[in-house]
């Protein structure tokens, strides 16, 4: 039993499993449920979290369902069924198809029963690329893969307005899909492809018409059982391309010869913040100047000092999406007007503010060693730095970084976590630390021991499964600590 995917209309009345709801208001689970429903499917909602977690979700999907019977009193919209805190296989073997979160593991008994069953398993990203009729833009890699899909999506913006950015970056492209659908000029869609959504267009000959890989460390060895494995699901973005799609690889990671040999595609670019080898074409860094090499001629077209957001790592995201938004036919002058324009996104080496003279930044996105190390690249001064850090385990190596944290470092604040071990014996004797449960009480420890001239850096290193929902939750609850901080202060002063 399984669904005719050939037609959007044959999820009219299909019975489909949702697995995995998330709490991403527009994220992948909600975004695919919102759509399913939309187009009258008869769902199940399924995840292994309980109702008090996933309260908020649950109140948006019954918010939609009242208003979808409202707009659509031509087509039969079902009220959706919730099995939370558990999954029946009954739900997975007696239906027509399976949409399957992002967040839960291919390896999943239940996936695998569907699969048994000859049930179709989707993912939101899959059905877009199904039914997607324009060229889709897509960017992964360990590290700033979303600060390059905003910023290709601003450059885009300024040739079509209406250009959509989704993926991984908190929104599902099905969000938008409908509409797009109505246009009759092509929409420049971007999207942000993790491992795990990559994993899902596996086998569908479906590639995007640009694909970004920025970069490749190893990350996630909770989920992949070695860096190979890893590595196999990137690489699926260019797999899926054919010769004709364009292909952009790191030219600073000798990795990334490796995988350019194995794509398909006969369109290999490349960005490098050193000049490119004869032969390559791509953009590259030479000096103050960006330049862009095309058939062996060289052409500059910005500067480094253009390049709003900070950073060597935002040097080498400016440039991959800079050669992909020329492939894209994005002027120039527009890549120019963006570079100077684009100030990143939240969570990101963001700074929230200073409180006598102590530096706050949020950069909760740092999720690998790589990504802590690139914040204390770039804001430390020699032991000017507390650092709050540590949380779930991913299987990773925290070597490196506890050295550069001995370097950086005055004091360090860190979450219990199932990491939280690794990171103190790495750092040892290089600075001192705390260990804290939440995270009111780790911005208060981290202002204690800083004074003027020091910054508070949140970059934890690790997953942030246990004390808070995601990542975002635990950059907004830095801000609120912030805020506080910042509050109490102010009443100090005023008596």
């Amino acid at each position: 039993m399984s669904i005719d995917l050939s037609s959007i209309d044959n999820f009219q009345d299909a019975m489909i499993t949702v697995m995995g709801l998330g709490r991403y208001k527009k994220g992948s689970g909600i975004g695919a449920a919102k759509w399913l429903m939309r187009h009258g499917a008869q769902l199940v909602i399924t995840d292994l979290k309980d109702e008090e977690d996933l309260r908020e979700s649950i109140s948006e999907i019954e918010t939609w369902y009242l208003q979808y019977r409202a707009e659509y009193p031509d087509r039969e919209i079902y009220q959706p069924v919730f099995v939370l805190g558990k999954h029946n296989a009954d739900n997975f073997t007696n239906v027509d198809l399976v949409v399957q979160n992002p967040g839960v593991a291919r390896e999943s008994e239940f996936v695998a029963l569907a699969k048994e069953q000859g049930v179709h398993v989707e993912s939101d990203i899959s059905l877009f690329f199904r039914y997607c009729p324009f060229p889709i833009f897509s960017i992964t890699g360990t590290r700033g893969k979303s600060t390059t899909t905003a910023l290709l999506g601003e450059m885009l913006k300024h040739k079509h307005p209406k250009t959509v950015v989704a993926g991984n970056i908190t929104r599902s492209p099905l969000e938008d899909l409908d509409w797009i659908l109505k246009e009759n000029e092509p929409v420049p869609i971007v999207l942000e492809l993790s491992s795990w959504l990559l994993e899902s267009i596996e086998g569908m000959g479906l590639g995007p018409e640009i694909a970004i890989l920025t970069n490749a460390f190893k990350d996630h060895l909770d989920r992949y059982d070695s860096f190979e494995h890893y590595l196999w699901a990137k690489e699926l973005i260019f797999k899926e391309q054919n010769e004709s799609q364009f292909s952009i690889f790191n030219g600073d990671q000798e990795i990334s010869d490796e995988i350019a040999a194995r794509v398909p595609s006969n369109k290999k670019y490349w960005f490098s913040q050193k000049v490119l080898p004869e032969g390559k074409n791509g953009v590259f860094r030479d000096g103050d100047n960006l330049v862009r090499r095309m058939d062996g001629k060289d052409v500059p077209f910005a500067h480094v000092h253009d390049i709003k957001i900070e950073g060597d790592h935002n040097i080498a995201n400016a440039l991959s999406a800079s050669i992909a938004a020329h492939l894209a036919g994005v002027s120039d002058e527009d890549i120019h007007a963006s570079l100077k324009e684009f100030s990143g996104l939240p969570g990101r080496q963001e700074v929230v503010g200073e409180i006598e003279g102590v530096l706050f930044v949020n950069d909760t996105t740092a999720t690998s060693p790589e990504g802590v190390m690139a914040a204390l690249k770039r804001f430390g001064k020699g032991g000017n730095i507390v650092l709050i850090s540590g949380g779930s385990a991913k299987g990773l190596d925290y070597g490196e970084m506890g050295v550069m944290v001995g370097e950086q470092c005055k004091f360090v604040v860190l979450f219990d976590g199932t990491a939280t071990d690794e990171i103190e014996r790495t750092i040892g004797d290089g600075a001192p630390s705390v260990r804290v449960d939440n995270m009111a009480d780790a911005v208060s420890n981290a202002f204690d021991n800083a004074k003027l001239g020091d910054v508070i850096l949140l970059s934890p290193g690790t997953s942030s499964f246990g004390i808070f929902k995601n990542e975002f939750d635990r950059g907004d609850q830095f801000k609120v600590g912030y805020t506080k901080v910042l509050e109490e202060i102010k009443k100090k002063k005023k008596k």
